[in-house]
């Protein structure tokens, strides 16, 4: 069984025909995913970053909850191969993302992994209210991330690889 308390995660790759100094600023532009997720909006830093311990904050939205921020921690940072941020409380993060950044041929390999838990977030009542079901609500929520985190990666390609089109209006999933 998916338990929230075992932190299941997502993770998505893509190659991109462009070297990793040119995916790199669009990695660590955290405002950038907003252009190609449904879910997150916005971000702006509290300090200064990308660096190890910078704090931004992120602007969600979602239709089942509506609108929240959340309050971010740079927690892995290694110049043009990776970027970690951890949701929440350090020390019970509500969820952990991170980018990394490969050479891959000529060109680069990006990959996106999400991890949630173990502190509370909005499923956590969900959990609470419908623990039988706790495997379907972790399992769909998995889902939303991974489609999400896809047009993010697809985006970056786009935008890498120097296209016109990546406007973020399409959505995956």
């Amino acid at each position: 069984m998916v338990r929230y308390a075992d932190g299941p995660r997502s993770r998505v790759e893509i190659a991109i025909d462009a070297p990793p100094d040119a995916v790199w600023p669009l990695v660590c532009d955290i405002d950038l995913p907003g252009r190609f997720s449904g879910e997150f909006q916005r971000a702006e830093w509290e300090t200064e970053g990308p660096a190890p311990g910078a704090v931004f904050h992120g602007t969600n939205r979602h239709d089942a909850v509506g609108e929240w921020t959340t309050r971010c921690t740079v927690t892995g940072y290694e110049e043009g191969r990776s970027f970690e941020w951890t949701v929440g409380d350090l020390d019970d993060k509500t969820a952990r993302w991170r980018f990394d950044l490969e050479p891959e041929g000529g060109g680069s390999r990006l990959a996106f992994t999400a991890e949630m838990g173990p502190g509370p977030s909005g499923l956590s009542a969900a959990i609470a209210a419908m623990p039988d079901r706790e495997e379907q609500i972790v399992a769909r929520r998995l889902q939303e991330w991974e489609a999400n985190m896809t047009a993010t990666v697809a985006g970056i390609k786009e935008l890498a690889e120097g296209g016109a089109g990546a406007d973020g209006g399409a959505a995956v999933g």
